[in-house]
This record gives structure tokens, sequence and C-alpha cells, in this order.
């Protein structure tokens, strides 16, 4: 376990600019090939692939965090 206390873990862990800017990526190439099809169906896909993109950002982040936290 480390000496570093939760807040400081935190900050740490949402400090990842590359995850940031990967997951923006993805959202956004999502997005524009959903505005290039132009279909209900492919804006749905978009979403989906957002919610997807945004939980694996969601579950990277908690594991850095608590990977990095001393309870």
């Amino acid at each position: 376990m480390s000496n570093r206390p939760a807040r400081t873990a935190l900050v740490t862990a949402l400090g990842d600019r590359r995850r940031h800017l990967v997951a923006l990526a993805l959202v956004a190439a999502a997005f524009g090939v959903a505005a290039v099809l132009a279909s209900s169906v492919a804006y749905y896909a978009a979403a989906l692939i957002a919610f997807a993109v945004w939980m694996g950002w969601f579950v990277l982040t908690a594991v850095d965090w608590l990977d990095r936290a001393d309870f």
C-alpha cells in the first residue's frame, strides 16, 4: 500500500491527460461517423459507444485511484 491520502491519489488519477484525450477522441469519432451517416440507428450506436467509453474511463480511473490511495 502507498502512503498517499485518498484525495491526493484521486487528483493524481484524474490527472492522466492521455486517458482523457483517448476517451474524448473515441466519442468524437463515434459521433462524427454518426453525423456522416445521419441516421437514428447511427446516433443510437454512437450513444452506446460513448456510454461504453465513459464506463471504461470510469473503471480505469477508479482502479488507478484505488491503486494509489491508502485507506
